[in-house]
């Protein structure tokens, strides 16, 4: 006779999606965070199939490796203190709309944001690696006669070495760093540029707010398939690193793009290039465009 499922602990479960959800915003492989925890991938399985028992440092291990705090991956970080309590409850149940009211009135109180005429000085494309950015971006600047600043290439020169090696010889956090940096320095030299970002700024939220709050972003859109076929066709094998399949990397591609989806379509505008050449695109979007750009030709 079978015996009988248990039913998961409700809390490692919960564990286990917070994880998977942590690790795919991060674009990290299972093995990927694995290794950038220095755990053994089979623990992380576990965890992420809610039947971990981990212990204390191990989540402090995946916590850094995600760039995120223990209390945010084990549970609600707002109870640190009771103000942190009193503005989640005002905060609770409301609507996407609201949420970002606040959030931008927030940011208006205590950071310093540009203007809308000076962020729209700046146009920055967001979106998943293979969307087409630094395609497009270097197009229309130079249509416009801007400058053009592809972050990955500016985050290379603050760490005098290469996107991979700054993953493999300091790590995820160390990259967000540099990112932010890169981010801040581009604002700072440039108060009219096309900006490229690199798919995953959206994973850290202060550098993310950062843009938000000064420059007019565009999230540039395909389909899954799309982003895949372009990578491979630029000769970027990541996608398919770790001996996996076509299958498995595709999965893991859904999963970066739904897990990201939110963060993006916080941008001021949507340009899908699905099934569009890179002329096409580039017109495109030069036409969407066109009002914004002709508030600071």
């Amino acid at each position: 006779m079978d015996q009988p499922v248990e039913p998961k602990d409700p809390f490692l479960a919960a564990l286990g999606e917070r994880t998977r959800a942590l690790r795919a915003r991060r674009g990290l492989t299972r093995k990927g965070l694995a290794k950038a925890a220095h755990v053994s991938e089979r623990h992380v399985a576990n965890i992420e199939m809610g039947v971990g028992n981990a212990s204390v440092q191990f989540l402090r291990q995946l916590a850094q490796a995600l760039s995120c705090s223990l209390a945010e991956l084990v549970g609600d970080e707002t109870t640190s203190s009771p103000e942190w309590l009193m503005i989640r409850e005002i905060l609770r149940g409301r609507s996407e709309p609201d949420l970002m009211r606040s959030r931008n009135a927030l940011a208006a109180l205590f950071g310093a944001p540009a203007s809308e005429a000076a962020r729209r000085q700046r146009i920055a494309l967001v979106g998943l690696r293979g969307a087409g950015k630094s395609t497009l971006g270097r197009a229309l600047a130079e249509r416009e006669n801007l400058p053009f600043v592809e972050l990955n290439r500016s985050i290379e020169a603050l760490a005098g070495c290469t996107l991979p090696e700054i993953h493999s010889l300091y790590g995820p956090a160390a990259y967000r760093r540099y990112e932010r940096r890169a981010l801040e320095e581009a604002i700072a030299q440039h108060p009219r540029a096309v900006i490229a970002t690199p798919g995953g700024i959206v994973s850290d939220p202060a550098t993310f707010n950062l843009l938000l709050a000064h420059c007019y972003t565009v999230w540039v859109r395909a389909t899954p398939e799309e982003h895949m076929s372009r990578v491979l066709a630029q000769g970027d094998t990541r996608p398919m690193a770790d001996n996996r399949g076509n299958a498995e990397a595709m999965n893991d591609l859904r999963r970066i793009l739904d897990s990201r989806a939110a963060f993006y379509s916080k941008a001021d505008a949507v340009f899908n290039t699905s099934e569009m050449s890179p002329d096409a695109a580039s017109a495109g979007l030069r036409k969407q465009l066109g009002d914004v750009m002709k508030k600071h030709a």
